[in-house]
């Protein structure tokens, strides 16, 4: 989602360093506009004050202006300890001091788009196509299919995690039931891509489908690096996941897709993609009734139903994928 923001500073003139966490590092080495990233040793949550002012020390000097992104104190203070001149980024936690501009807040409750929150922090000049876009290069997307056993766009990928909760994960049983669905279709094999977070619910899937088709389903949940997972991304004939960081990278790359919303809302982070289909109960006229609780934004669904995905079924997800 920052990725335009970027584009449109490049444009400007301006050389390009993130500052990222090694997780999302190869995201940001896959958009044209970023010359460099630097790799953040910072574990989640904590200050963590020394390794902050490590750094701070380490890039002093060579930056005239930050744009910090994200909303937490923390974020703040290695622009501010690096004495970078020109710090931007919204009040977020209370940041006095820490930046020399600050933008007010955004109403919590309009959630608006992603790209446009970000697209701010450049004065709102974004441009006129504000779809994020990635590269990858095709010697690292051959290098990675062929370690799988795989051809281009000869398998599909099914991303079943989703890092913020399980009302934004579509059931497993349903992904086996789609994956399943394909192999009677298609005759190609399907790739289960997550982090080691995801390992016990991709392992459920390839479990059930493989009991069918013995090694057509490829559980690579917590066993391949990002690099290797986007380049794997970028050579797939399509994708199905849920609202999740791989499909904003699927979006990026011009990856055909479906995209499952649940808890969260399609107007606030889709993919942005003219390859895209989302399946979004709350905007299904023929669904009744009427998913007046979608979207609550909650990790887990407070009904205790979560029928805002339990009811997306396999021929919805079939239907937008073409398949």
């Amino acid at each position: 989602m920052t990725e335009p923001l970027l584009r449109v500073l490049h444009k400007r003139g301006e050389r390009i360093t993130v500052g990222a966490l090694p997780w999302v590092a190869p995201v940001y080495r896959a958009m044209g506009a970023v010359a460099e990233v630097i790799e953040l040793p910072f574990a989640h949550g904590g200050l963590q004050w020394s390794a902050r002012r490590a750094i701070a020390q380490q890039v002093r000097g060579r930056f005239q202006r930050a744009i910090v992104c994200p909303n937490s104190f923390k974020s703040a203070l290695l622009p501010f300890w690096a004495g970078i001149p020109e710090r931007v980024g919204y009040h977020g936690e209370a940041r006095y001091g820490l930046l020399t501009r600050r933008l007010p807040n955004p109403d919590p409750h309009a959630r608006p788009p992603m790209v446009d929150w970000y697209g701010a922090l450049a004065d709102g000049a974004l441009p006129v196509d504000a779809r994020p876009r990635m590269q990858v290069a095709q010697q690292a997307c051959q290098q990675a299919m062929a370690a799988q056993g795989l051809q281009l766009q000869r398998y599909f990928v099914l991303v079943p995690g989703a890092e913020y909760g399980p009302a934004k994960r579509w059931p497993a049983a349903h992904f086996a039931a789609l994956a399943q669905q394909l192999l009677v279709q298609h005759q190609l094999p399907v790739l289960l891509l997550g982090s080691a977070k995801d390992a016990q619910v991709c392992a459920q899937i390839a479990s059930t489908v493989n009991a069918v088709q013995p090694g057509i389903c490829h559980d690579l949940a917590g066993r391949t690096p990002l690099q290797d997972a986007i380049a794997l991304v970028a050579g797939a004939r399509a994708m199905v996941s849920n609202d999740s960081g791989l499909m904003h990278v699927a979006a990026a790359l011009g990856v055909p897709q479906v995209a499952i919303f649940g808890s969260s809302s399609p107007l606030h982070t889709p993919p942005l993609s003219p390859l895209a289909q989302v399946v979004w109960l709350k905007q299904d006229a023929h669904y009744q009734p009427p998913l007046d609780c979608a979207p609550c934004f909650a990790r887990q669904c407070p009904l205790g139903h979560t029928r805002c995905l339990s009811d997306v079924t396999v021929a919805m997800v079939l239907a937008r994928l073409g398949a």
